[in-house]
């Protein structure tokens, strides 16, 4: 043990836990290659002996900083707030830390910013998500810098850079299926912003859902959306003021649909009696507006998990032990979530 009044060592550590030195970093680091009653039995010791390896000691022992990036860019604050819940919690259960960046999409100095912002943070790894994920200037900048990463839903895997995605096309299929299971036949849709992937998979998996009925979708019942309530606000108000006006909306994703259903309210008609409303993403308000929200739960906070996960302790292209290139492209389960904004015609 240490003297009285002395902070314990990594020394006092292997000592007690009867380890060799390298060993208990190994177990700190989360590297592979220890047995699971050693790595127990370190952690148990380390608890006991209330010892917290210093960030600096432990950046210049192993060449890492313990900080993970995360860039966004997203008019969601949903999907923006889970995917730093699910972060910052497989970063803290891991040993590590989250940076959180906002960068603009379209910005003329992006390739600059993450040049800066990489010198100055030394990551580990990052973490991107849409549309950042998709842009090629952002993942040339990671490239030649060394900067390990991760992407959360691109458009299509690239090989050798891991990713985590959930089957968007599908999702859309199932819940406009639901819609159509309803007896509903003129059912419009509200679209996402065109630099964002996940917008033309969801508008995919619906039309692939109306054909496989031998419907085809009504351009006159489709508009453009950006993923915010202002957007499915306005665009219910065209739908439902037009001269054919559907039974149903699906609307890509929740905010979208909560405008939908202030737009009903507007215009005096009931939700689900006269117009049926279906979102996706499951946001916490979807639950909580009336009616509730039918929608399909998409595991932002588990993508986000795993793709800290990847970066610490998986891929080859990430911070540490080398896999299987099939494993490099995870795709997490959805859930269809059927509430009161839905009914039968």
């Amino acid at each position: 043990m240490s003297p009285r009044g002395t902070s314990p060592t990594i020394v006092d550590v292997a000592r007690e836990a009867g380890v060799s030195i390298k060993t208990v970093s190994r177990v700190l680091n989360h590297e592979p290659g220890v047995h699971e009653t050693t790595r127990d039995q370190v952690l148990k010791v380390v608890e006991a002996l209330r010892y917290r390896p210093k960030q600096s000691a432990r950046s210049l022992a192993g060449g890492r900083s313990f900080l993970i990036g995360l860039l966004y860019y997203d008019p969601s604050a949903n999907f923006v707030g889970s995917v730093q819940q699910g972060a910052t919690l497989r970063c803290r259960e891991l040993g590590y830390h989250l940076v959180v960046e906002s960068l603009h999409n379209d910005a003329p100095d992006l390739r600059q910013q993450i040049d800066r912002m990489v010198m100055a943070l030394r990551p580990d790894g990052m973490i991107l998500t849409p549309p950042l994920c998709d842009n090629p200037e952002v993942l040339a900048a990671l490239r030649d810098s060394g900067t390990p990463c991760v992407l959360m839903s691109p458009e299509r895997d690239i090989r050798s850079v891991p990713s985590v995605r959930m089957d968007d096309v599908h999702a859309a299929e199932e819940i406009t299926n639901l819609l159509l299971s309803l007896g509903h036949r003129h059912i419009a849709f509200i679209k996402g912003p065109p630099d964002q992937s996940a917008s033309a998979a969801r508008y995919q998996g619906f039309v692939n859902a109306l054909q496989a009925h031998d419907l085809q979708p009504d351009p006159e019942l489709v508009q453009p959306g950006n993923f915010t309530f202002a957007s499915g606000r306005d665009a219910a108000h065209k739908l439902l003021s037009g001269r054919q006006r559907p039974t149903a909306v699906f609307a890509s994703n929740d905010d979208m649909a909560l405008g939908v259903l202030a737009a009903a309210h507007r215009l005096g008609l009931n939700v689900p009696n006269e117009l049926s409303v279906a979102g996706f993403d499951d946001s916490p308000t979807a639950a909580l507006v009336w009616p509730p929200l039918t929608t399909v739960r998409q595991p932002v906070v588990e993508m986000a998990r795993m793709a800290v996960e990847m970066l610490v302790t998986g891929p080859r292209n990430a911070v540490s032990a080398p896999v299987d290139e099939t494993d490099l492209h995870r795709v997490l389960p959805h859930e269809l979530v059927v509430r009161d904004s839905t009914r039968a015609r």
